[in-house]
C-alpha cells in the first residue's frame, strides 16, 4: 500500500503543480497513518484527482477525452443504507440533468459499502415458460431482488431496485422513484412502424459494480457515468441475440430476406436500429454520441496525451465500435493493454 500511495502522491503533486516540500510532508503523514492504522485516508483533492485519472487510464473506454470534466462527489462519511440510497438518487438526478448528461462519480467509504447492482438503472430479466421477458443479462440479479422481496411487473422494461449493503449487515432494497428515471422511447426518422415495437432505453449508463483503485486504497462502491455511445444500445443491448435480439423483428418489418446471410439482413437492420437510437436521443435532447464522432474524440485524446508525454493504453477489442469498426482509425492501431493505476476494475459479485 505504501509503495502505491507514494506513486500516486508523486503523480498528484507533479501533475497539479503543487509544492514539493508539501509533498514530502504529506508522504510522511501517509506513512505514519499506514504504520498505525494499516491504511490511510485521501484528502478531497487527492480523491477527486485520482478518480479523474482513473478515467484517463480506463483501457476499455473510448470517451476519455473528457476525463477532466468528471464531477466527483465525496460521500465517504455515509454509513447507513438509507442515506446512501438518498445520495444515489442525488447522483442519478445530477448526472441525468434533464438529458444534458454530466459525467459524475459518487465515492463511498472504502470496503464498507457495496452497491449490488451492475448499473444504478437497469432493466430486469425473467425466465418464463415460453421464453425470456426483459433483459436476459439481468436474470440472476432479478432473482436476487425477488428473494429480497421485490416484485416486478414482468414487462420488458421493468427498472430494477437498488440493493445496498453496508459492512456485513444484510443487504437492503430500495425502489427508485419514477421521477428520477429518464427513458427514451425509440422511434425511427423514416419508418413509422418502428414505434410499434415499443422499444425504449434509459438515458444514463451509471456503472455501479466496479471498484475504484487509487494509491493502494480500494473503493468498492463508486458508481460513475458518462453518456452513451449509440452502438452500446443499438448494436449491443437491443441487438445481441442473447439480450433483446431485435434484429430479426426489424428485418421482418423492413421486408428483408432473413433466410440468407448473403442478403446482409443483419447489417441492414443493425444500421436502422442504430439510426433510430441516435435519432430518438437527439430528438429528446438527451446526450449521446455516434461511434464515428467518438472515435474522432478518442484520436484527439491520443494527441493530447502524446503532447503531455503520456502513453495511451487501451484494450483494442473494446475500443473498436461494434458497428463498422474498420471505418475508424482505431481499427488500424495496436494499443498497449497494460493496466496502470489509478483505475476502475471488476470485482467479485457480492451475491
Amino acid at each position: 500500500m505504501l509503495n502505491e500511495a507514494k506513486a500516486f502522491i508523486h503523480l498528484f503533486y507533479k501533475e497539479t503543480g503543487r509544492d514539493e516540500q508539501e509533498m514530502v510532508t504529506r508522504l510522511k503523514e501517509i506513512e505514519e497513518q499506514i504504520y498505525i492504522n494499516g491504511t490511510y485516508e485521501h484528502t478531497a483533492e487527492e480523491l477527486t484527482y485520482g478518480a479523474k485519472v482513473a478515467w484517463r487510464n480506463s483501457n476499455k473506454c473510448i470517451g476519455r477525452l473528457f476525463w477532466q470534466s468528471l464531477t466527483v462527489i465525496d460521500k465517504r462519511e455515509l454509513h447507513t443504507e438509507e442515506v446512501i440510497f438518498e445520495s444515489l438518487l442525488e447522483h442519478i438526478k445530477f448526472a441525468t440533468n434533464e438529458g444534458r448528461i454530466r459525467p459524475t462519480i459518487t465515492i463511498f467509504s472504502p470496503q464498507d459499502v457495496r452497491v449490488w447492482n451492475h448499473q444504478l438503472i437497469r432493466y430486469a430479466g425473467y425466465e418464463m415458460e415460453d421464453g425470456i421477458i426483459g433483459d436476459s443479462d439481468s436474470i440472476a440479479f432479478t432473482k436476487v431482488c425477488e428473494e429480497l422481496g421485490w416484485k416486478g411487473n414482468k414487462t420488458n422494461f421493468d427498472v430494477l431496485p437498488l440493493v445496498i449493503q453496508v459492512k456485513n449487515r444484510p443487504a437492503k432494497i430500495f425502489e427508485i422513484p419514477e421521477q428520477y428515471i429518464l427513458e427514451v422511447p425509440i422511434r425511427h426518422p423514416e419508418y413509422n412502424w418502428f414505434k410499434e415495437l415499443q422499444l425504449k432505453w434509459y438515458a444514463v449508463p451509471m456503472i455501479s459494480s466496479m471498484k475504484l483503485e487509487i494509491g493502494g486504497i480500494t473503493y468498492a462502491a463508486a458508481p460513475f457515468n458518462g453518456w452513451y455511445m449509440g452502438t452500446e444500445i443499438g448494436a449491443r443491448n437491443l441487438a445481441d441475440d442473447y439480450r433483446y435480439n431485435m434484429l430479426p423483428t426489424i428485418a421482418e418489418h423492413m421486408g428483408l430476406n432473413t433466410k440468407s446471410n448473403a442478403s446482409l439482413w443483419k447489417d441492414r437492420a443493425l444500421v436502422e436500429l442504430n439510426a433510430a437510437v441516435l435519432h430518438s436521443f437527439k430528438e429528446d435532447g438527451v446526450s449521446i454520441v455516434d461511434h464515428h464522432t467518438a472515435a474522432q474524440q478518442f484520436k484527439k485524446f491520443e494527441e493530447i496525451e502524446k503532447d503531455a508525454g503520456r502513453d495511451v493504453t487501451g484494450n483494442w477489442t473494446w475500443l473498436i465500435p461494434p458497428m463498422s469498426p474498420a471505418t475508424t482509425h482505431i481499427f488500424q492501431k495496436p494499443y498497449n493493454n497494460e493496466k496502470i493505476t489509478p483505475n476502475y476494475s471488476y470485482q467479485p459479485l457480492p451475491y
